[in-house]
């Protein structure tokens, strides 16, 4: 078995540049996605220049960058800046800034612009369906469902998701987004329920190795790890 035989695209999520580089030459990624907390975690410290080093490279695959402010008249700013870097350029926009304010009019207005947008942070069918109807059918769009989060609240994801993905497919150009991916089995979850990307941290893309493995073979592969650590240790029971 392969992933490339799933329909579902893949899209690496992270910001450090040499595995962004590095996944994006292997061809293991349809696309990328990146966020403040990522570029924290990975110590970027010029958000413009990195971007463009990534732009440098990856020129033919979406690349989704977000937006800083939590104003939306320097929101649309910032919008108009990422979005103008590259034609696959996608600009993340929270669904709320931090006051709960919705995002809804900078989408639409950016949006009719023909903008790329990576709408982010959405966690009711409500903000999917508002979402939705703001979307110009003539740019194409990601609507990014933060699922993994949203099942630590003990919500069933997969019946979100799957109402989820009829109000997306409503509209031309639309795409539904799994997010926050919390295991490999959850690629497998979001192609069943009909999601078009989900976005894979690199910890996870990286078992895609057992992906199809025989569950005996696996078995015995994992006793025979367990005895190679135990002997390691040089413990004595009896």
């Amino acid at each position: 078995m392969n992933l490339k035989d799933l329909k579902i695209k893949l899209f690496a999520d992270g910001a450090n540049l040499q595995d962004m580089i590095s996944i994006y030459k292997e061809g293991t990624a349809d696309g990328f996605t990146t966020n403040p907390s990522l570029m924290k975690q990975a110590g970027v410290k010029d958000y413009k220049l990195f971007a463009k080093e990534v732009l440098a490279v990856i020129h033919d695959a979406p690349v989704s960058f977000e937006v800083f402010s939590d104003d939306f008249s320097m929101m649309e700013k910032e919008a108009t800046i990422l979005a103008n870097l590259a034609k696959n350029v996608y600009v993340k926009i929270p669904i709320t800034n931090t006051k709960g304010e919705s995002s809804i009019p900078l989408i639409k207005k950016l949006s009719m612009q023909g903008y790329h947008l990576n709408v982010t942070a959405i966690f009711t069918l409500d903000q999917v369906q508002a979402v939705v109807d703001a979307l110009n059918p003539k740019a194409a769009s990601i609507v990014s469902v933060f699922a993994g989060r949203i099942a630590d609240t003990g919500v069933d994801t997969r019946t979100l998701m799957k109402q989820a993905v009829q109000i997306c497919h409503g509209k031309s150009n639309v795409e539904l987004l799994w997010a926050s991916c919390r295991e490999f089995y959850n690629i497998i979850e979001a192609e069943e329920v009909g999601c078009d990307i989900i976005t894979v941290q690199n910890s996870i893309l990286a078992k895609s190795q057992n992906y199809g493995k025989d569950l005996k073979e696996y078995s015995l592969e994992t006793v025979q790890s367990f005895y190679k650590d135990a002997s390691g240790l040089g413990f004595s029971i009896v």
